[in-house]
């Protein structure tokens, strides 16, 4: 008896703390709860099936981009197909979703086995997304149109601030030695010294100098980084290419 009333408190304080980030209280808290499980949590339904956030994530992906795409083509009337694209791929990109997750307080739900220090940033963006699956299995696409709108347009999407903003910082980089004609090559190797998790140390060079150092927990990353810190570098050369290239 005292463990029945005990998973109740429990499940009304989870609905209520769904309710302040959603807006409304959801009809299925099972849903909401496997969003919020990761795969290290080794859980399965009575079918056998594996019970994570993962294939929420996807779903969840899917109806972030077809809000944001129908907002954007409403919102900039004259902006042609490649603008679209590129301003949509600004408001879902990982970095983006990240910070979102993580100021929604979605952490605090997680069920994970990964220690907290190994898990990668990315867990926010992908219970974001997760939570955007499950808003819409739980309450259809009018509600889950209506929390995207909420927590992710009104909050965050402001189209000034995100025609400057840089998606990926190696891209930019590339191409601005491929218009100048500059031979560049990102030199990778571990760089682990006395820490647990594996790093990787980048040095980018640009015809015969080194322009640019970092270090992360990936590959991707350290390069991203590193170019980043090439963009400052040739910042105004740099900034001239985009804007060529957004007017395009």
């Amino acid at each position: 008896m005292i463990r029945k009333l005990f998973s109740s408190a429990r499940r009304d304080e989870f609905h209520l703390e769904l309710k302040e980030i959603l807006g409304f209280y959801p009809n299925n808290a099972n849903i909401y709860s496997e969003a919020f499980t990761h795969r290290s949590m080794n859980e399965f339904d009575a079918n056998g099936q594996p019970k994570n956030y993962e294939r929420l994530e996807f779903l969840g992906d899917a109806m972030l981009d077809s809000v944001i795409a129908a907002y954007l083509f409403n919102e900039v009337p004259n902006g042609d197909e490649g603008y679209l694209t590129k301003m949509r791929a600004k408001v879902v990109s990982r970095e983006h979703l990240n910070k979102l997750g993580e100021d929604l307080g979605l952490i605090k739900f997680l069920k994970s086995q990964i220690p907290s220090n190994q898990r990668s940033a990315d867990i926010y963006g992908n219970m974001l997304e997760a939570l955007i699956g499950a808003v819409y299995l739980d309450r259809g696409y009018t509600y889950c149109k209506r929390f995207i709108q909420n927590r992710v347009i009104q909050p965050y999407v402001d189209i000034e601030r995100l025609e400057g903003k840089v998606i990926s910082y190696k891209s930019l980089f590339i191409e601005y030695c491929q218009k100048n004609k500059q031979d560049f090559h990102f030199e990778v190797f571990e760089d682990n010294g006395k820490e647990q998790n594996t790093y990787f140390a980048v040095r980018l060079h640009l015809d015969d100098s080194i322009v640019a150092r970092a270090r992360g927990t990936s590959k991707k990353k350290a390069e991203e980084q590193a170019a980043k810190r090439a963009y400052y570098k040739f910042r105004d050369d740099m900034e001239a290419l985009r804007s060529t290239q957004f007017s395009s």
